[in-house]
């Protein structure tokens, strides 16, 4: 079977959360499990593309409304990531550092699916699935079916949408609506919600699967999607549910080369404690201690506004008895209110701003607790990062995160959930962090069991195929 992955991100080319992490993996497991898969995203300035070789594909022009667009599709030469890549090159567009969060990105992104359809419809063949991720891409399904140029080459080929966070919907304006190919009017009602173009909305009423990536969350977009609710339940015979897994070749503590000390489940005691000895010395936090960590976006939905009164709390009601290392970005007030606290609780505590993908494989490893007090995760890799490397996840019960981590008190339990993202919750789950890291032989026990648990892409991959194979068209 042939996949073509459409996305804005895919590690290691470039990466701004779990989107960029499942489209490098997915992928390459779907073709070591046979499948021919490949994926093209945006060719942006970073260090993947200047550290390896490209080839030109193909040449083509394309218009944005008015404008006319030269674009060029390169391929990685050397086959590195176990799948093709290919990249698209839009002058003055795509080609900046940063991926999103631009004033224009409406016009990149929809520059990115024009160029696609283009250099498609050169194609002399079909691939069995055009598998498209999130709002960068979800407008392809209504092209591929309702815009001249391409609806008949393409309306018979199987789309799938896969939408890793329904929050972010790429909402256009009305006045912007001849970037998009000449389509027929009527089929205007596909591309409206809400009296906005939303790529988004647009691509659930036209792919022929969508899907999310955790059956808690598929279920909680029915009740909460920032505005799409009513389509959701209207939507919900075509959608399901796939839960994420882990690329287990990159997140191996026996083998991750960001690591100075690897073990596995029979060594988890003394690599751990070096890697936290590592950690702690690194930023002046007392060893002794159960050390809890935060990986992640500093945003309203990871309840990261909260951070700062639970650290608070914890800090002066449960003295030198824990202490919390923290790495993100995002929301300035709370990088600030952060930082702040920095100089005045060492040896407890440390804040450090920014992304940094080694020093993330270090704290995973060298960890006795990771906090995800999330307002929404659609599945949630940190949870099973830090499971691998026997991390016990502190999570709130929603979307994947419920699906994947079982508390500690249920049977097989190993892992603490609490119900709410407030200050009084977390502050109650680290009081039993603190509690449990006295339980030697309970916090092993759960080490191991965790570690042993299989994340993989594999069973997603079954998933996956299984669901294309409901769909893919058969002359």
């Amino acid at each position: 079977m042939e996949i073509i992955h459409i996305s804005a991100e895919c590690y290691p080319v470039a990466k701004a959360g779990g989107l960029g992490d499942v489209v490098g993996a997915l992928p390459k497991y779907q073709a070591k499990a046979g499948h021919y898969a490949k994926v093209v995203m945006p060719m942006y300035e970073t260090k993947f593309l200047h550290n390896n070789e490209f080839v030109e594909d193909f040449k083509g022009t394309i218009y944005l409304g008015n404008w006319q667009l030269p674009y060029t599709i390169i391929k990685e030469k050397n086959n590195i990531l176990g799948f093709d890549l290919y990249l698209v090159d839009i002058k003055g567009l795509l080609d900046r550092t940063g991926i999103y969060n631009y004033d224009d990105d409406t016009e990149r992104f929809m520059a990115f699916q024009i160029a696609i359809m283009d250099w498609m419809n050169h194609w002399e063949h079909f691939p069995d699935v055009v598998h498209c991720h999130d709002h960068h891409t979800a407008l392809i399904p209504f092209m591929m079916q309702h815009c001249v140029a391409y609806r008949n080459k393409w309306s018979r080929t199987a789309s799938v949408l896969t939408i890793h966070n329904a929050q972010y919907q790429g909402w256009m304006s009305w006045n912007k609506s001849h970037y998009i190919p000449n389509y027929d009017s009527w089929k205007k009602g596909l591309l409206e919600w809400n009296n906005l173009i939303n790529p988004l909305a647009c691509g659930i009423k036209c792919a022929w699967k969508v899907t999310t990536v955790s059956h808690s969350y598929m279920k909680e977009l029915s009740w909460n999607s920032n505005g799409l609710e009513q389509l959701f339940e209207y939507e919900k015979g075509k959608c399901s549910g796939i839960l994420n897994g882990i690329d287990t070749e990159v997140w191996n503590p026996q083998t991750d080369g960001f690591l100075n000390s690897h073990y596995n489940t029979k060594s988890v005691v003394v690599g751990k404690q070096r890697t936290k000895e590592e950690l702690c010395e690194k930023f002046n936090l007392d060893v002794h201690q159960p050390l809890i960590v935060f990986i992640g976006r500093l945003v309203g939905e990871k309840a990261a506004d909260i951070l700062p009164d639970v650290f608070l709390n914890c800090l002066n009601g449960l003295k030198e008895k824990v202490c919390f290392l923290i790495l993100g970005s995002g929301d300035k007030q709370i990088e600030w209110q952060l930082q702040e606290m920095n100089n005045k609780y060492k040896k407890y505590y440390h804040a450090q701003i920014g992304y940094d993908e080694a020093l993330s494989h270090t704290m995973y490893a060298g960890a006795d607790f990771l906090l995800m007090p999330s307002r929404v995760e659609p599945c949630g890799l940190n949870q099973m990062y830090a499971m691998r490397y026997g991390t016990i996840p502190m999570v709130r019960s929603t979307g994947g995160l419920q699906d994947t981590v079982i508390d500690m008190g249920e049977e097989n339990g190993y892992g603490l959930r609490f119900s709410h993202a407030t200050v009084e919750d977390v502050f109650n789950a680290v009081k039993r962090a603190v509690t449990v890291f006295e339980d030697i032989k309970k916090i092993l026990e759960m080490r191991r069991l965790m570690m042993n648990i299989d994340n993989s892409w594999e069973n997603a991959v079954e998933n996956y195929i299984h669901l294309y194979n409901t769909i893919t068209y058969n002359e």
